[in-house]
């Protein structure tokens, strides 16, 4: 092991997360609240911490529609944050703009706007969901840090990524609205 290897695992910290609302109902954001305030749903158990400032952030995890009176400070807001970050859409709103798709001030879907890593589609998710959605960011994180190989990938197949899930969850890869991203769906 060179050097310079074994300072990048040294020198790893715990990714933290940062929730921007696009414009939701906040049903989302309760069940990200739950994984912040539960112990049986925390995130911190994973390594992740939820943060106050987009430029401590490394996971960004989008709630709502995108609407029309906050696109440009939820990009801006997304804009400070610093590479290497992964975004996880938290709901179906972000992903396809759920019940108020055709609504007249939804711009679409955040895939649109900004790349997508991780869809966690629900009305709203359920706090399993959502923590399967982190773990993968997190491990989509640590592989563009170059300390760890993320186990699944777009040429995995669903039987090997599959094994690595738990029962009630599956995932999914391949195009969801234009955006290859991988989804997590809870059945």
């Amino acid at each position: 092991m060179s050097l310079d290897n074994m300072l990048k695992k040294l020198s790893v910290r715990s990714p933290w997360l940062f929730r921007i609302n696009a414009g939701s109902c906040n049903g989302c954001d309760v069940e990200l609240a739950t994984t912040a305030c539960i112990p049986r749903y925390d995130v911190e158990r994973l390594g992740c911490r939820y943060c106050g400032s987009p430029r401590h952030a490394d996971i960004v995890l989008i709630t709502g529609p995108l609407t029309t009176r906050v696109r440009d400070r939820v990009l801006a807001v997304w804009n400070e944050i610093p590479e290497p970050k992964i975004t996880v859409a938290v709901g179906i709103c972000p992903i396809s703009g759920g019940v108020f798709r055709e609504g007249y001030s939804i711009e679409g879907p955040i895939s649109r706007y900004i790349p997508v890593d991780v869809n966690v589609p629900g009305c709203p998710p359920r706090p399993q969901a959502i923590l399967e959605g982190v773990v993968l960011a997190r491990k989509m994180w640590l592989k563009k840090l170059g300390i760890e190989c993320i186990w699944a990938d777009a040429e995995a197949s669903e039987e090997e990524v599959q094994k690595l899930f738990k029962p009630n969850t599956k995932a999914v890869f391949g195009e969801t609205l234009a955006n290859p991203a991988l989804t997590v769906f809870d059945i």
